[in-house]
């Protein structure tokens, strides 16, 4: 029987997408009328469109449902993600005015390819099939790779974007060949009639050999261990706006990416892919927590913090259930704030020439900027799990998941890790309030919006610490059905 084509009624649930890539392309358009001095005016509205998409999604504009015969799915699990990606979005376009103005790095081109991100995000986090699963982490990937390239006059930079897009080039392939192998077992791209078929696979060794490839593509979006390589390169050579956004959004896609894969297509194949990602965590959590103590440079360092998080993130994937899910999507949640406002310290104690990103340049900043050593100390006693700071719940639930399904020996090492993980966090206190300061103090950045958002932003880690629980609850609604 013939398909109908869709109706305008069928295409409602895309209406986020649809007026985020809308708008983005109108604000391309905009900027060839405007010079450097009237560039704000493109950010600010790039601003005042995500914020009108954040509060679509919340409002429920359009409906949940599906489009394009269960290709594009929008339910409770997509919209509470796309609300954090959002967020996270528009707090990185406000931390990167001032610091890209400062050092003459704003192209017109920076809000549209965040929003561009950002749809790309979005379209993975609702992605049915296969084809848009892909197509989203394309639109992601190459936008990324262009943030990351921004300054082209720095070798560093330039260096980390190569990396950058030469291993993601090889990740995407990884997955694609996955989705092939997948294809060719079960003859179909829809994620639910991939599910049927598993159940009764044709070429079982295939399958599974398509599942390893699946998971290492995932992995390597994720920052796991041992597909970890890029990080550490690509956020030190990276703007520090840069840094933040690509730290903090497409860890919410990538935690979708895998939850629809590995649930929705692949759950029949539970016992395989559980193991795989239980190694995954292991070697995320060690190697993330080692590695990281022998930093000097704050990018790096929060890079392979980055990876050890990854790690936890994986043990409410390996838990499995509602329960373990929802553990993993607060998890990712509560680790784009914490992303979000420790680059964010980086952004506001940084100048035109000094670029705060080692460790040594917080030195006594508790008697410089008291205010601000406090902010920073909220953000690392976050990431390092201190109770009751949103770090700690986040680590917890997360462990009681992979405790709750048989794997004692994963969340003992969750706990020792947590312990080790600690004592770089820790550090960067200490060299605040008990080191004497080095060189000449910075003059206070000029405007107050970039050091109120970073405020409010590291104090929302203290007082979600206390007020955890409504946001749990809508991460389990989103995996209660």
């Amino acid at each position: 029987m013939t398909q109908m084509l869709p109706t305008a009624a069928d295409l409602l649930p895309l209406l986020p997408e649809v007026t985020l890539i809308a708008g983005a392309f109108a604000l391309l358009m905009l900027d060839l009328f405007l010079d450097d001095r009237r560039r704000i005016v493109t950010h600010a509205l790039a601003l005042a469109l995500l914020a009108a998409v954040l509060f679509m999604i919340y409002a429920g504009v359009g409906g949940q449902g599906e489009a394009f015969n269960g290709m594009f799915v929008r339910d409770v699990m997509a919209n509470v993600t796309k609300l954090a990606i959002v967020l996270v979005g528009g707090l990185s376009l406000i931390y990167a005015w001032p610091y890209l103005r400062e050092r003459k790095l704003y192209p017109g081109e920076v809000p549209v390819l965040v929003l561009l991100a950002t749809a790309g995000m979005m379209m993975l986090v609702s992605a049915g099939n296969l084809v848009m699963v892909y197509l989203g982490l394309e639109l992601l990937a190459l936008c990324s790779y262009a943030l990351v390239a921004l300054n082209r006059d720095d070798g560093l930079s330039a260096e980390a974007a190569m990396k950058y897009i030469v291993l993601g080039s090889i990740a995407s392939g990884l997955l694609l060949y996955g989705m092939s192998l997948v294809y060719g077992t079960t003859g179909s791209l829809d994620l639910g009639e991939i599910q049927q078929a598993v159940l009764d696979p044709g070429d079982k060794p295939m399958l599974l050999t398509g599942l390893v490839f699946m998971v290492a593509g995932v992995a390597f979006k994720l920052g796991a261990a041992p597909f970890h390589m890029w990080l550490p390169d690509v956020y030190h050579g990276a703007p520090t706006p840069v840094t933040l956004f690509i730290s903090t959004g497409p860890k919410l896609a990538a935690f979708a990416m895998a939850y629809r894969l590995l649930d929705n297509a692949l759950a029949p194949t539970v016992e395989y892919w559980q193991w795989l990602l239980a190694g995954l965590a292991a070697a995320s959590l060690v190697i993330g927590n080692i590695v990281a103590i022998a930093q000097t440079n704050l990018k790096r360092m929060l890079a392979y913090s980055t990876v050890s998080h990854v790690g936890f993130l994986l043990l409410g994937l390996v838990g499995g259930g509602p329960q373990g899910y929802a553990a993993a999507l607060f998890y990712a949640i509560a680790y784009a704030l914490m992303s979000a406002a420790s680059f964010g310290a980086i952004v506001v104690l940084s100048r035109q020439g000094f670029e705060a990103d080692r460790i040594d340049d917080f030195k006594g900043l508790g008697s410089r900027n008291p205010w601000q050593a406090f902010l920073v100390l909220c953000v690392m006693a976050s990431l390092a799990g201190v109770p009751p700071f949103l770090g700690f719940w986040a680590k917890l639930l997360v462990l009681g998941a992979a405790l709750k399904a048989g794997f004692l020996w994963l969340a003992i090492l969750g706990v020792v890790c947590a312990v080790i993980g600690a004592f770089y966090y820790l550090r960067v206190i200490k060299v605040m309030y008990f080191d004497e300061p080095v060189g000449q103090a910075q003059p206070p950045r000029p405007g107050r919006a970039v050091p109120v958002v970073f405020g409010v932003n590291a104090l929302a880690l203290l007082a979600l610490g206390f007020a955890w629980n409504p946001l749990m609850s809508w991460c389990q609604q989103a995996f209660a059905g």
